[in-house]
């Protein structure tokens, strides 16, 4: 919601430029510059003024929808709001340079004192020689020490602390759960590899005896603000053959909503006629990817594109880790239906399939996914077959409505004052699908379930054939 605020303010209040340096800083900085601490808390209070109140939101910002949040759903995400706005107290409620520093002792452990050395081996030995040479080791370094990657002004203007990237989690102490407050985010690998490491003009990427000519700091800012300039223009900001300055003024904005679904929608969302074979285009974050099931894959429309990222920059995993995991991802993938993408160029990055045409009945998920118009999706509830009661929830544990599209359940939504700490259970980490190295995870205390209690097997989403409600006319057992 910040990032699509910042991305649509008024050109006349910020320009194209300020919009990129304020987007680097906020997404991948610990610590932010004055000026961009205010315009957080500034924005922060507006939208915790207008959660709450739905019809003030819809007339403010047309192309967010919430409609789907609860209560207490709205309250939480207000009290994430407020905390931003903390003002003074900031370096108190959320010192994050000693947060930096402790989750650095406790990832580096011995080898701390020689840090600059780990930091320059994952550089030079891991990130290099996965493709990503433009990154350049001062700033990397920079960023493995401070948490700051992106300076694009006066090193020392950098001291408020980025209150976004706080976050909440259940810590076992003396044998009690507690809630915490702290940064939980990545300190191996950097924000670096998103924006910084391709480019649409190769002149970015060119070298100099040997050494690229940019950093990748240089070319975040440039492809963050084409990315920007698209956004703002919302369609196509330049014509094919133009320069980046020729903007298609005459181009008609394409309007869009952005809707939020809850975090346990995946398994969910089915359920709903209006989704099943809905979406076009469903992308999994490599530390997501065990929500990708049936279920999900049943909302898909047949032809629809899955894009999955791949572990291949996490710099903590072995070669062979990163095999098993993309081997990992085409298993889960099939399982919900998808094929590989025929003509895919071979990537280490993404996993490309596309939906089958026809989905099998045998998967035991009763996708109702046809080729039909939406308007013929769901068909009157006269003309429907009375489905088995194993296969349809009771109505009280049904997905709320569309125009919800859900957040988090209310059994895993805590209380505002914790921030929203995300629950064992919501996203375990990548090492429940790979045997990640012991400093990616967790205490075991704290880990998540396995995969394999998240993503349930083909076989037990249906009763078996002879357990199922027989079709209509079919004579019933003699007596």
């Amino acid at each position: 919601m910040l990032i699509f605020s910042l991305a649509l303010e008024d050109p006349e209040k910020m320009g194209l430029h300020e919009k990129s340096e304020t987007f680097l800083e906020v997404w991948g900085n610990a610590l932010l510059r004055a000026p961009v601490a205010a315009f957080v808390r500034a924005q922060a209070g507006r939208l915790a003024a207008l959660v709450p109140e739905p019809e003030r939101l819809a007339q403010q910002l047309p192309w967010l929808s919430l409609a789907a949040l609860k209560f207490r759903e709205r309250d939480a995400l207000e009290a994430v709001f407020r905390f931003w706005t903390g003002g003074d107290r900031a370096p108190e409620t959320f010192p994050v340079s000693r947060l930096w520093d402790s989750r650095l002792r406790h990832y580096l452990g011995s080898r701390y004192d020689s840090r600059r050395g780990v930091s320059d081996w994952d550089l030079h030995m891991k990130l290099h020689d996965r493709g990503a040479r433009v990154i350049h080791t001062r700033e990397f370094r920079r960023w493995r020490d401070t948490g700051v990657a992106f300076e694009p002004r006066d090193p020392g203007a950098y001291h408020v602390p980025n209150r976004t990237l706080a976050s909440g989690r259940l810590l076992s102490h003396r044998g009690e759960r507690v809630s915490a407050r702290g940064y939980w985010g990545d300190i191996a690998t950097g924000p670096f590899v998103a924006f910084g490491i391709e480019a649409d003009d190769q002149s970015l990427l060119g070298t100099s005896n040997g050494q690229p000519v940019k950093t990748a700091g240089e070319i975040t800012q440039h492809n963050v603000t084409e990315l920007l300039r698209e956004v703002t223009a919302r369609g196509r900001a330049r014509a094919a053959t133009g320069g980046p300055e020729q903007v298609s003024a005459g181009a008609d904005p394409e309007p869009f909503m952005l809707h939020f679904l809850p975090l346990g929608s995946a398994q969910t969302l089915h359920h709903k006629g209006c989704y099943k074979g809905h979406f076009q285009l469903l992308y999994v974050a490599c530390g997501m990817v065990h929500f990708l099931s049936p279920e999900l894959g049943a909302c898909v429309a047949p032809g629809g594109r899955l894009v999955v990222e791949l572990a291949r920059y996490l710099v903590d995993l072995r070669q062979e880790q990163l095999r098993d995991f993309s081997s990992r991802v085409g298993e889960l993938a099939r399982t919900a239906g998808f094929t590989p993408l025929p003509g895919a160029r071979p990537s280490e990055t993404f996993a490309r399939f596309c939906k089958a045409q026809q989905s099998s009945p045998s998967r035991g998920v009763d996708t109702g996914v046809e080729s039909r118009s939406p308007a013929d999706r769901a068909p009157p509830p006269e003309d429907r077959a009375p489905p088995p009661e194993t296969l349809v929830p009771p109505p009280e544990d049904r997905a709320p409505p569309p125009e919800t599209l859900v957040s988090p359940p209310e059994d895993r939504a805590p209380p505002p004052e914790t921030l929203v700490p995300p629950p064992e259970d919501r996203a375990p980490p990548l090492e429940t699908l790979v045997s990640a190295p012991e400093t990616l995870v967790p205490p075991p205390e704290d880990r998540a379930p396995p995969p394999e209690t998240l993503v349930s097997a083909p076989e037990t989403l249906a009763p078996p054939p002879e357990d199922r409600v027989p079709p209509p006319g079919t004579p019933g057992p003699a007596l």
